[in-house]
């Protein structure tokens, strides 16, 4: 007779739902904002990236069995980088946000598209997060750091930058993704029998 194994206390919609309120801080910063620099926006980045990578890394050992542990560890270890190189204030600029949030999105992307390619229904969410998280890195890809767009609206000057677009795309990133992991977290679950 072998032992069942031991139910979990935490699941994979406690990390969704977790990822989802992160993802959810760092849309409500960047809207709520009045200065869309690389600065705010790589200070922003920094600490949702940080905070996400902690979230993969305690769920290495809280939420997945030993043979699907390699993905959140990669995950974890990828945007601890991101947010870590994001977090050096001397080192924020223009050209550090475009390249860090592309490189990040298309690294992430990447990685969380392929795992959930590979699992099929097991891991919908995963491959829909990923598949998003490309998306960022690529419309980024189209957005220039030079772009500079000077306007007036009722007598007062004003103008539109790359990089506040930029900041933008971002937020916007982070607003989709809390929202699709937080209906995700809190979507019932099939039954898996043994």
């Amino acid at each position: 007779m072998t032992a069942s194994p031991t139910p979990r206390t935490f699941e994979v919609r406690h990390v969704q739902l977790v990822r989802a309120l992160f993802a959810a801080l760092a849309a409500v910063m960047i809207t709520f904002s009045t200065d869309h620099s690389a600065a705010v926006g790589l200070a922003v980045f920094s600490g949702f990236a940080i905070a996400t990578a902690l979230v993969h890394l305690v769920s290495v050992w809280l939420v997945f069995p030993a043979d699907h542990r390699w993905p959140s560890v990669v995950l974890g270890i990828l945007c601890l980088l991101a947010g870590m190189a994001g977090g050096i204030p001397a080192l924020r600029n223009d050209t550090l946000f475009f390249v860090l949030v592309i490189v990040w999105a298309l690294a992430t992307g990447l990685v969380e598209t392929i795992v959930g390619w590979r699992a099929r229904a097991e891991s919908r969410d995963t491959f829909v997060v990923g598949v998003i998280t490309l998306a960022l890195g690529v419309a980024m890809l189209f957005v220039s750091p030079q772009f500079s767009l000077a306007y007036a609206v009722e007598g007062h000057d004003f103008t539109l930058t790359g990089t506040t677009i930029g900041v933008g795309v971002f937020g916007a990133y982070a607003a989709i993704i809390a929202v699709y992991l937080g209906i995700a977290g809190f979507s019932p679950r099939k039954e898996v029998s043994a």
